[in-house]
């Protein structure tokens, strides 16, 4: 993943931390914003309706007891309906509908404005409370009470309210409008609506700048922990004040020092360790040299010599060189660890550079290649060839031959082509367990796989050559139809042209050009 990519996922996780904050102070405001808009629209809408209520059902209840209770026990209509429009002369804004009897089970209505109230507005449930008579007690002094109920007529609420005179009196029904008290209710609910909308607003404001406050050391802490992690082990962070974020960065700093006092402490003994290393081979070159000399005379003298002396010189023969290849590869990892191998280029046609690899190391017979001719890539040749002698090589030791070579071009970014090279053996595979460290330095499978004489340097090189070249290697077993192991396959990926990764060395790509490892 690339910087700039952990810079836009950073910025992501940071704009979802503040929107998360953001949306818990909207929630938090919005609960309590409707909270208290709708206990104080509970509160006013009871005030409002209880104000109204209460005027005109006390008004309904004087004039029943001041008009009503003068008429005659058995009133005409024309008694009922003066009656009923005199009680409705004043201010109170209701209409009255009386019903009495000229005789028994003869009842008679009359409404102060029949076009606006008719017995048909009156709840059944309501006229039943009003006729119901009532035992008189201490506690009961009355035995009819006023009653009233609330409807909806037309959308538009009422107020319906009715009582009985004692004595055997008229009963009498009031209606009133609460057109206007709904029209301030309605009102007062999107005042209130309003008042919630800009404190859900300005909470979502407040978050933002909480959020900015609360996530600055954040972010300033996120950039630090990533240019630590890019290596630039002297940062810290600048600390003020005692809260928990300023902890959290007393920690980081203190864990930024310690990793830099020990990766300075490693990086030293590393060094150390590569030097050591260096001058030790070195040191040897110079004492193999002459040995590598007395042996080549050992060896061509190795048939004259005593058959009991004979396996000893062949022994001696043996160990010079595999020591002088230990020393080569020693130095060839020093380069790679101090940074100063380069790449020398050249133009290569890749069969004839696989058909001189094997052909200088006599192993013609026991690989096929599969590679066109004319498929030519700017590469190191050495490297190259350092490459292809320790894949084969391998393949030989621990496969068995036939080992198959196969050479193919695949398209790779921005129109390049990548040259593709597989190695494959025929032997019993490489182990799982083993298949992730088969790159490592010094590593070997001996227990799974015939005892090797070599270092464990072979395909740490390789990689680190085809590392160079901007490159890889990978390992793997192949099957066969029946899905068993059949070998090992090792697939060597370079850029065809490797110039652009030779100028971000440093190195040349003219033939002849950079400096040799």
């Amino acid at each position: 993943m690339t910087r700039g990519n952990r810079g836009v996922f950073a910025r992501l996780r940071l704009s979802s931390l503040r929107l998360r904050l953001v949306v818990v102070f909207a929630l938090v405001a919005l609960t309590a914003a409707v909270s208290a808009s709708g206990i104080a629209y509970w509160l006013n809408r009871e005030a409002v309706l209880g104000r109204t209520q209460d005027s005109a059902l006390n008004d309904f209840r004087q004039e029943m007891q001041n008009r009503v209770a003068t008429l005659p026990l058995r009133p005409n209509q024309e008694d009922l309906r003066r009656t009923a429009e005199e009680m409705t002369a004043g201010s109170a804004g209701y209409q009255v509908l009386l019903l009495g009897e000229r005789a028994v089970g003869k009842p008679i209505v009359a409404a102060s404005d029949p076009d606006v109230f008719t017995l048909a507005d009156v709840p059944v449930s309501l006229r039943e409370a009003v006729d119901t008579r009532r035992p008189v007690t201490d506690a009961n002094p009355y035995p009819y009470h006023l009653f009233w109920q609330r409807i909806e007529r037309g959308g538009t609420p009422y107020l319906v309210g009715g009582t009985r005179i004692d004595g055997g009196g008229p009963a009498g029904y009031m209606i009133k409008s609460l057109a206007a008290e709904k029209a301030d209710l309605d009102s007062l609910a999107w005042s209130l609506g309003i008042a919630t909308g800009l404190a859900v607003i300005g909470s979502v404001l407040l978050a933002q700048v909480a959020a900015t406050t609360v996530l600055r050391p954040v972010r300033r802490l996120g950039e630090a922990a990533r240019q630590l992690g890019e290596g630039k082990l002297d940062t810290r962070l600048r600390v003020s004040g005692a809260d928990e974020l300023s902890d959290l960065s007393r920690t980081f700093n203190s864990a930024a020092e310690n990793l830099q006092k020990k990766v300075a402490d490693m990086s030293a003994r590393e060094e150390s360790s590569r030097r050591f290393v260096a001058d030790m081979s070195h040191e040897l070159r110079t004492p193999l040299t002459a040995l590598t000399a007395v042996t080549e005379v050992l060896e061509d003298e190795q048939d004259s010599l005593d058959p009991m002396i004979a396996p000893a010189v062949a022994l001696v023969v043996s160990e010079t060189r595999r020591l002088n290849d230990l020393v080569e590869n020693l130095m060839e990892v020093t380069r790679f660890d101090a940074g100063t191998a380069r790449l020398v280029l050249d133009d290569v046609d890749i069969a004839d550079q696989i058909t001189a690899c094997i052909d200088a190391r006599a192993w013609l017979d026991a690989v096929d290649l599969d590679a066109e001719r004319g498929v030519v890539c700017r590469l190191d040749p050495r490297r190259l060839d350092v490459i292809l002698a320790n894949l084969i090589g391998n393949a030989l030791k621990h496969g068995g031959s036939p080992v198959r070579v196969s050479v193919r071009t695949e398209p790779a970014a921005e129109g390049e082509e990548d040259l593709v090279i597989a190695v494959r053996d025929h032997g019993p595979g490489i182990p799982e367990e083993v298949l992730p460290h088969v790159f490592d330095r010094f590593y070997k499978a001996s227990a799974q796989r015939p005892r090797s004489d070599g270092s464990g340097l072979g395909l740490s090189i390789a990689m680190e050559n085809a590392l160079i070249h901007g490159g890889t290697i990978s390992a793997a077993n192949s099957t066969d139809g029946d899905g068993a192991v059949d070998g090992a396959v090792f697939v060597l990926r370079l850029p065809r042209d490797a110039s652009a990764v030779a100028r971000d060395l440093g190195t040349g790509t003219r033939q002849g050009e950079g400096v040799d490892a």
